[in-house]
């Protein structure tokens, strides 16, 4: 008599022993949260890049700086327009009861490295998640997978002859925790890196806006 065995995903996790269970169901979270703060993230940057262009736009595009401060006063602005804003409220209100040149630039470039520090605390919010999920949950999904495989040899030892089809199903549900595991893992590390690309030029380009707009400054204070 041959003794068949279903296989299908769905099954292979509800015969799994209730550790291995729980294992599952904790990489699944995971994933499901990783996934959350990806597609978070990827709309906020993709939202900064918009802004930005935007700015630097306008901003190179010849305009009144006070024109400029008066509109990223009005409505929603994004972190290089907040950057200006900044400096410019400092510097305008330093040079009106201060005349110390390098007090006035000072003041205008603390407030203006102020703001950068938060933009990009924000940006790089929820990104250590992604990497804790890369690098945890491999190791998680192995958790599952030797405990599954010790209780299927286990339930073994009692038997005379061990064959391959009394041993194949239960390594293979312990196997499928290493699997959540890696699916888990693999799209957290892959949209770690991506991110962290693309905030490191963002913040290239606010520092380099920092720079040119300081010298801006200085100019007019001449």
């Amino acid at each position: 008599m041959t003794v068949t065995h279903d296989l299908s995903i769905l099954s292979l996790i509800s015969q799994a022993s209730v550790l291995v269970q729980l294992v599952m169901a904790l990489l699944a979270t995971l994933s499901l949260m990783s996934w959350y703060w990806i597609f978070r993230k990827w709309f906020q940057l993709r939202a900064a890049r918009t802004q930005t262009d935007v700015f630097e736009r306008d901003f190179w595009s010849g305009g009144d700086l006070n024109t400029l401060y008066e509109a990223a006063n009005r409505h929603e602005t994004g972190g290089m327009e907040r950057i200006f804003e900044s400096g410019y409220r400092e510097y305008t209100k330093l040079r009106a009861k201060n005349h110390d040149h390098s007090a006035i630039l000072d003041g205008s470039r603390r407030a203006m490295r102020a703001t950068f520090q938060r933009e990009g605390d924000d940006l790089e919010a929820h990104l250590a998640f992604l990497a804790s999920v890369g690098s945890v949950s491999p190791y998680i999904g192995l958790l599952g997978t030797v405990w599954g495989i010790m209780n299927s040899f286990r339930g073994l030892s009692n038997v005379g002859s061990a064959t391959l089809a009394q041993v194949a199903p239960g390594i293979a549900e312990a196997l499928v925790a290493t699997a959540i595991g890696l699916f888990a893992a693999i799209p957290a590390v892959v949209a770690y890196n991506r991110f962290a690309h693309d905030i490191d030029r963002i913040s290239i380009r606010f520092e380099s806006f920092m720079e040119e707009f300081s010298n801006i400054l200085q100019r007019n204070l001449r």
